[in-house]
């Protein structure tokens, strides 16, 4: 009895430690994010997307592909300014956990299974510029596949960040229907090699 009552008391203590440090994330990432209108734009292009792909007449389809190439370059110069005040974001607060579930002090007790999610945000904002400006040259289509890859895998970096790998994956196949590798795949090359990198994934 005396037994678990330990186990109880220890997973208690686990799930309030593990919440507070959640909680330091999320606001931490939201006071930087907050600034911006990243999100927002993000769901502009992603409906905007489906719209245009869903357009038979190819005159309005080229006006509007015109209209989200607007909020493509907002959406970078916005994600690239974010990236860099990050940046300046004490490290000791900033190391991610590469195991799959959040644990406590994990950063802390384990700090070669983690990365600065610092470098992998400015890694985000490399690869999201470089679509939005299309220098790889694709077609409007093409542009808007890579590009939505690329903001997939981003979202699930905050999400890794402000929970765990596990939820941050789970959440980016709820909401966008996407596994985590698919996104990864999907990116361009210079993006997911240095993604791989820093995460190990």
């Amino acid at each position: 009895m005396e037994f678990l009552t330990l186990v109880v008391l220890v997973a208690i203590g686990t799930y309030v430690l593990k919440t507070r440090d959640q909680t330091r994330r999320i606001r931490l990432l939201g006071s930087h994010l907050g600034q911006y209108q990243i999100e927002k734009l993000m769901e502009t292009l992603t409906d905007g997307y489906l719209r245009c792909l869903g357009e038979k007449d190819e005159s309005r389809r080229e006006q509007i592909w015109a209209l989200l190439a607007q909020s493509e370059l907002a959406l970078s110069s916005q994600f690239d300014k974010f990236a860099a005040g990050f940046a300046k974001v004490d490290a000791a607060q900033t190391r991610v956990s590469k195991l799959p579930i959040a644990l406590p002090f994990a950063d802390r007790l384990l700090p070669g299974a983690t990365f600065d999610v610092r470098q992998v945000f400015l890694v985000h904002a490399r690869g999201i510029a470089a679509a939005a400006a299309n220098t790889a040259r694709q077609s409007p289509r093409d542009k808007a596949f890579m590009l939505s890859a690329e903001l997939f895998l981003m979202q699930h970096t905050c999400h890794w960040f402000c929970r765990s790998r596990a939820v941050a994956s789970a959440r980016l196949q709820v909401r966008h229907q996407t596994s985590h590798a698919m996104a990864l795949a999907s990116v361009s090359p210079a993006t997911r090699e240095a993604y791989r990198a820093l995460t190990g994934v």
